[in-house]
């Protein structure tokens, strides 16, 4: 089991998503743990709180209605060196990974994590890899959220998706119009 460090004396911590009810119940969760929440939406909210109070701790969601969640990760990282950041996004990629890393997020994980997998990346001593999710995604729930992120990115066309997916148009209009898998 990987070894966790403590919350500190400064139990400040930042949760920026435009996802309420997400925000909401995340917000929950870790009071409950321990840390002091102050939550924002927007980018310009984020940053607004990075620069006036920077936390000990932040989670920060990629896509955001105003912008990008990394340039308040790049605020964060100017203000406060020293602060932890776990960056959460539901469009996990290899290269948004980098670039959050890049910036100065001490982690990065994939959409939907829990208030758990959440503490565990911002305790996570350094030298060391967070446990793996207790219940991770499975192979047709990834595939689903990858058909969707690229139904989103493609406007919502059907078309214009399923040839980007080399899929028949109706197979994947029976594949949209049914609930996500487990």
């Amino acid at each position: 089991m990987t070894e966790l460090r403590e919350i500190g004396p400064d139990r400040t911590l930042l949760l920026l998503d435009d996802d309420e009810p997400f925000l909401k119940r995340l917000a929950k969760a870790m009071e409950k743990r321990g840390f002091e929440v102050e939550t924002a939406e927007t980018v310009a909210e984020g940053t607004a709180i990075a620069t006036a109070r920077p936390p000990a701790y932040a989670v920060c969601d990629l896509r955001l209605e105003d912008g990008n969640g990394l340039d308040v990760v790049e605020v964060l990282r100017e203000k406060r060196p020293d602060c932890r950041i776990v960056v959460l996004t539901g469009y996990g990629a290899i290269a948004t990974a980098v670039a959050a890393v890049k910036v100065g997020a001490t982690d990065y994980l994939a959409k939907p994590a829990d208030a758990t997998d959440i503490v565990n990346a911002l305790l996570a001593h350094e030298d060391t890899l967070p446990p793996p999710p207790e219940n991770p995604m499975s192979a047709d729930r990834v595939r689903w959220e990858h058909i969707q992120r690229v139904y989103e990115l493609c406007d919502r066309n059907v078309s214009e998706t399923a040839r980007r997916l080399n899929m028949h148009r109706r197979t994947l209009q029976r594949i949209l119009a049914k609930r996500s898998p487990r």
